[in-house]
């Protein structure tokens, strides 16, 4: 299995994809790992060096002290420089947006393009953040599955496609409570609205239309934030749009990777 080391953390990673291509670096979402960007992967390679990775306290990646959002992007930073990757096309998804808009802000020279999908510069309360961290340090992350799947997936893909909601229940239920925990400290922490002036990359942002979490209107305020950005909407998707909706996301972000300058001449 492909591990390295960055910031004292032992990072689980994957490359897919033509070794000389243009990299896309993937960050997974709060309670998933590598595993939910599979559906996109395919068309994502063929064009890309596809590098993604379990962020700290998820999947096979330890996971440490409770880390701020800060230390998340220098866990990325970290990974790109020891794997001697210069510069990425970075997508994030919900927490992975919110790390790309961390790393983007922070280190201009190494993002060629952004990718930001049902994220925001703030997301949710701190009440509620603690009250969920509270509920799975007591009870671990199984408990609180229902609830979460039932704000990931739409109705209709709860009744279409059990075994996909099966299966992202078993990868949230997997994940260490400790890292669970420590993710939505950061997240709790984490207010990036003045940061997202500062981001230069082209930018496209990506919203679920049934998006309870980061819904359109997020998506609509980072856009107003980020210099240049653009919004793409998509119809039918809940939160966790690349395994709910991947044509459709292939669709619309291999065009904005394969050229993202596109988004500012358009």
């Amino acid at each position: 299995m492909p591990y390295i080391r960055a910031n004292d953390a032992a990072v689980y990673y994957e490359f897919a994809g033509p070794s000389d291509a243009p990299v896309v670096m993937l960050a997974n979402s709060l309670g998933t790992n590598v595993h939910v960007w599979d559906a996109i992967v395919p068309e994502l390679a063929a064009g890309s060096r596809v590098l993604r990775f379990d962020m700290r306290g998820h999947g096979l990646t330890d996971a440490g002290p409770e880390p701020t959002m800060q230390d998340l992007a220098n866990d990325a930073l970290a990974l790109l420089d020891a794997l001697q990757i210069a510069r990425v096309r970075f997508v994030g998804l919900s927490i992975g947006g919110m790390i790309g808009q961390q790393f983007a802000a922070d280190h201009p020279e190494r993002v060629e393009a952004l990718v930001l999908c049902a994220t925001a510069s703030r997301i949710g309360t701190a009440s509620t953040w603690n009250e969920r961290i509270a509920a799975v340090r007591q009870a671990g992350t199984a408990a609180i599955a229902r609830g979460v799947l039932a704000r990931w997936f739409t109705p209709e893909t709860h009744a279409e496609h059990p075994e996909l909601i099966r299966g992202f229940g078993n990868m949230l239920a997997r994940t260490p409570a400790d890292g669970y925990a420590g993710a939505c400290a950061a997240i709790r922490d984490a207010d990036l609205a003045i940061r997202d002036g500062k981001i230069a990359a082209p930018t496209l942002v990506v919203a679920g239309a049934e998006d309870a979490v980061t819904p359109p209107a997020d998506g609509q305020a980072l856009c107003d934030a980020i210099p240049g950005a653009r919004l793409g909407v998509i119809d039918g998707a809940a939160h966790i749009i690349p395994a709910e909706r991947p044509s459709e996301f292939v669709h619309l972000v291999v065009p904005f990777l394969r050229d993202p300058l596109a988004v500012v001449r358009a």
